[in-house]
């Protein structure tokens, strides 16, 4: 690990390692570590990204007197201790392990509370289970790009009726069976081959973000989002084809379709090539498989009864939800917004959508975001 290039950083942020974190060795970044005894959050990442997508928010709260903790959380960068193997186990990837990591990383830093946990993409279904399951622990959250519907549902009254199997989801086969056939991307983040066509893409894996990261951007002009009307084949076929993916395409094929033109690289300012490159760096290292464990997790089922658990539970303590203007992941499971504000989170004090971002909310507009974040630290604070 000591001959790994540096990280672009910037001033104010340092990278370190903690040791026997729920059996890994974790990779964090931090800012405001220069004073003892400051309020703490936690950040969490989603896919694929690694605790560098923070770099720009996190000098913006340590300077009003946060410590800042964010970690490359199992499975991605520089975080070791975990199987990137397919055909390893899954459990360590499901929710409530990595609620476990991060419990057991604010407890590592002598924190018995933090006064936020805030989730982006996949890091933000970590933060909702970390505030469902441990309220004590983390006193507020914030979920980014990724809304929350609440706990599964366990199977209600069905005691006096016959016994049902488990009803298998018709949209994949209709999906498939569209004039235009298609498929789910969470579903084909769960194949054999989803890594191999990322790690070994055509066009290289600094190409390959290039592509992706701009196709979910706001720089992507056909990103205009509204709210579908169900979960079926026809209102899903209505999203872009990073999340509903022509059946015959693989994610690389998919984005490579929409790569920016050199000008509009040579003027990107959220991600330039500096930045991008110590992503793309990452990745050809490590590879996308144990990102896409997490996926795996989720569309095999495995772990729903352990899910069902908390069936009913809701977020209690004060919660926000923020996500860009142009990105389509707020609409992407048809009613989940709407259910997070009117059900899933019952302290909801603030929920933005920040015009000029797509899915790389914090990094597209971390001006904006980093005044949203602080505006509701200081409400949720009041109580």
């Amino acid at each position: 690990m000591t001959t790994l290039p540096d990280i672009p950083l910037p001033a104010g942020i340092r990278a370190r390692y903690v040791d026997n974190i729920n059996g890994l060795r974790m990779h964090v970044l931090e800012a405001g570590f220069e004073t003892k005894g400051r309020p703490c959050v936690l950040l969490l990442h989603g896919f694929p990204e690694l605790a560098f997508s923070w770099r720009k928010v996190m000098p913006e709260l340590a300077a009003t007197g946060y410590h800042v903790i964010a970690p490359d959380q199992r499975g991605y960068g520089r975080t070791t201790g975990w199987d990137a193997s397919y055909d390893g186990d899954l459990a360590p990837f499901r929710l409530t392990n990595l609620v476990r990591d991060a419990l057991g990383l604010v407890a590592a830093f002598g924190y018995r509370s933090v006064d936020a946990v805030i989730g982006h993409d996949f890091g933000s279904s970590v933060a909702a289970w970390c505030a469902l399951l441990r309220p004590d622990v983390f006193r507020s959250v914030v979920l980014m790009s990724a809304p929350f519907a609440g706990p599964p549902p366990l199977p209600f009254n069905t005691a006096d009726g016959p016994p049902r199997p488990r009803a298998e989801d018709p949209v994949h086969r209709e999906l498939a069976a569209l004039p235009r056939p298609r498929k789910h991307y969470q579903w084909y983040y769960s194949t054999r081959e989803a890594n191999a066509d990322m790690h070994r893409a055509p066009q290289g894996v600094h190409d390959f973000l290039r592509a992706y990261y701009h196709h979910k951007s706001a720089d992507w002009k056909d990103n205009a989002p509204y709210p579908l009307k169900s979960w079926s084949a026809g209102e899903l076929a209505k999203l872009p084809t990073y999340y509903v993916m022509d059946l015959a395409r693989d994610m690389a094929a998919t984005v490579a379709a929409e790569m920016p033109s050199t000008a509009a690289i040579a003027a990107n300012r959220w991600l330039p090539e500096r930045e991008l490159s110590f992503y793309s760096a990452e990745y050809a290292r490590t590879g996308f498989q144990g990102g896409l464990q997490w996926y795996r997790c989720g569309t095999s089922g495995a772990f729903l009864g352990e899910l069902q658990t908390w069936s009913g539970r809701t977020i209690d303590v004060p919660s926000a939800f923020i996500s860009g203007k142009q990105d389509w992941g707020t609409y992407q499971r048809p009613g989940v917004f709407e259910t997070m504000q009117s059900t899933a989170c019952i302290n909801m004090i603030l929920c933005d959508l920040v015009d000029g971002a797509g899915h790389w909310v914090q990094q597209e507009q971390p001006a904006e975001v980093s005044r949203l974040l602080l505006q509701f630290l200081k409400q949720a604070k009041r109580g």
